[in-house]
This record gives structure tokens, C-alpha cells and sequence, in this order.
């Protein structure tokens, strides 16, 4: 759709280029071989019977000559030229090969080809407020080259500027991952183990964070392929605390299961003991049974015996 209107920024506003294309191996016989030949004629006939004559049609074709040595280039897959005919845009060419167009069309060369950037870790507050490092890697490519050459500021002399361009994807990159980080807790706080973190999120985080690119992209005619988080840790200043945080909270929850499979232990010996008929408890007894069989699971250390060596009188 051909329109010079801004629209909104999920419109397409490239189209092809529908002006003429010259086979450039057809353009080079007609340049390199025909024009040379009718200037060396028109000299060699003309030249002592009619001079103005010669030269009046050898000027004009010298003129064809070098305008028709400027409006070759080469296109290679995954590589597109926007035309720019005084200023207009005429539209975007993406035929692959060897072609000559007029020589008064300015031809502004983008890569097509997806590339890579990873984006150093940065240091944001989460949600509940812990500062955290956060990095991530991101492929991205042009879709719109339209919008990449006209809608922000990546002129260079003759083409592109690949560093402004980089800059910018990098700069909105940031922007869209210090929003996603501050919206969710770096890890779930206590009881409330279900909600979606930055440590947990896996993919969900990385598809929020891919749509958010994309909205700050769009403006700048690029895609984003994918965008995953490569580096997840607490700020420095933190980072003693929180890992002291986790081994308290590992040590409590080791306990926890140590505990369980002990009273279930102490309660299968003591039922086994009386259904066997080996000894009989009174409440003391069994109570004295239980603490010293907890103490000998519940133990980080081996547990000595006391042995009763006493003999009744």
C-alpha cells in the first residue's frame, strides 16, 4: 500500500519498487559496447565534413555514457535498497542480482539479515524493591525499511549508520527490560509461592519481554526474532544477605522433611514394639522413648548410647 500518510506504527509503509529494473549484463553491452561504438563512428564520419555535426551527436552520447556508468549495483539475498528519486521515496527494491536503474535514483543500502545483541547486565529494583543485575541477549532484524531509513535519525553519508541504528535497539531494549524487571519480584516471597517471578518466570518473562521490544521497536521499522534473560543475579550490596536468606531457608526446609520422616519413623518403632508384644510403656516411659529416638534422628551428629549398667537389688 503506497501512502504518505504516518498511520500507526503497526502499518507496513514500504512497498516495491515498481519502476524499471534493467538487467545490469544488458545495461553493460548497451554502455560499454554500443554507446562507445556509434561516438567512435559518428567522429570518424562526420568529423571532416561536418565538425558541429560530429560533435553535436558525439556530446550527447559521452553525456549517456557517464550517466549510464552510475546506476549499476549488486544485490545479494537478505539485502534491500530504498529508492529515493529527489527526495521522494519510490519505493524499496529487494530482487537479488545484477540491475541498472536510473542513475538520478538514490539507492540507500539496509541488511535484511538478523543479527545479535547482548545487552550488559543493568541494575534495577524489582518489584519489592531488591536491586538486581539483569542482562539479556536479543536477535532482532528490519522489517520495515521505510521506517528504519526515514522514521529516526540514522543517516549516514551514502547509506546507513549501523552503530546509530545499534544504539537505538539498544537503548529501547534497556528501556522495555528495566519496565518488565521493576514489575515482578526477583524470587516469590514467603507464602505467596505461585506468583510469577524473575527467577521463575522462564518463559513467560521472555515472551513479555519480547512483546514489550517489539511495541518500542515498531516505531523504527524493526522485529524482534527473540529476546531471552542471560544474566539474573542480586546487586552486590545485597548478595551476601540474600544468599544467607536462601541457605536459611534450605536448612529450614531440610529440617522440616527431617522432622516428618522422624516422627514417622519413631511412630512405626513404638507401634511395631507393643503389636509385637515386646515391651509395654507406661505414659513416662513412652515419652522417654520417643525423645530419645528423636534425638537419634533428628541429630546432625552420631548419637553415644548410655548404657544402663546397673544391676537391681
Amino acid at each position: 500500500m503506497k501512502t504518505d500518510n504516518p498511520g500507526t506504527f503497526n502499518e507496513l509503509k514500504e512497498y516495491p519498487y515498481e519502476k524499471f529494473a534493467i538487467p545490469g549484463f544488458a545495461m553493460i553491452f548497451f554502455v560499454f559496447i554500443l554507446l562507445p561504438i556509434l561516438i567512435i563512428f559518428s567522429l570518424a564520419t562526420w568529423t571532416d565534413t561536418e565538425p558541429l555535426l560530429a560533435f553535436g551527436i558525439s556530446i550527447p552520447l559521452a553525456l549517456l555514457f557517464i550517466l549510464g556508468c552510475v546506476g549499476y549495483f549488486v544485490q545479494e539475498p537478505n539485502e534491500a535498497r530504498v529508492m529515493i528519486f529527489f527526495g521522494k521515496y519510490v519505493g524499496t527494491c529487494r530482487k537479488v542480482g545484477f540491475f541498472w536503474v536510473n542513475p538520478f535514483v538514490s539507492r540507500r543500502k539496509l541488511s535484511l539479515r538478523v543479527r545479535n545483541m547482548d545487552i550488559e547486565p543493568i541494575k534495577v529494583n524489582d518489584k519489592v524493591g531488591n536491586p538486581v543485575m539483569i542482562g539479556m541477549v536479543l536477535v532482532w532484524k528490519i522489517k520495515d525499511t521505510y521506517r528504519a531509513v526515514f522514521d529516526i535519525d540514522t543517516q549516514s553519508l551514502g547509506g546507513i549508520n549501523n552503530a546509530a541504528l545499534e544504539r537505538f535497539v539498544r537503548i529501547q531494549s534497556d528501556a522495555a527490560l528495566r519496565e518488565v524487571a521493576s514489575h515482578y519480584p526477583y524470587d516469590a516471597p514467603d507464602g505467596m509461592e505461585d506468583i510469577l517471578t524473575l527467577r521463575g518466570g522462564g518463559d513467560e518473562i521472555n515472551e513479555l519481554l519480547e512483546r514489550k521490544i517489539n511495541e518500542r521497536l515498531r516505531i523504527a521499522g524493526m522485529e524482534v526474532v527473540e529476546a531471552r534473560l542471560n544474566y539474573l543475579a542480586y546487586a552486590p550490596e545485597i548478595a551476601a544477605v540474600m544468599l544467607r536468606r536462601q541457605q536459611a531457608a534450605a536448612i529450614i526446609s531440610a529440617r522440616e522433611k527431617i522432622v516428618d520422616g522422624a516422627v514417622g519413623m519413631v511412630r512405626m518403632a513404638l507401634d511395631k514394639i507393643e503389636k509385637e508384644d515386646i515391651a509395654h510403656f507406661d505414659a513416662a516411659r513412652r515419652a522417654a522413648m520417643v525423645s530419645n529416638l528423636l534425638v537419634v534422628l533428628c541429630s546432625d551428629e552420631p548419637a553415644t548410647p548410655v548404657l544402663n549398667a546397673s544391676q537391681g537389688e
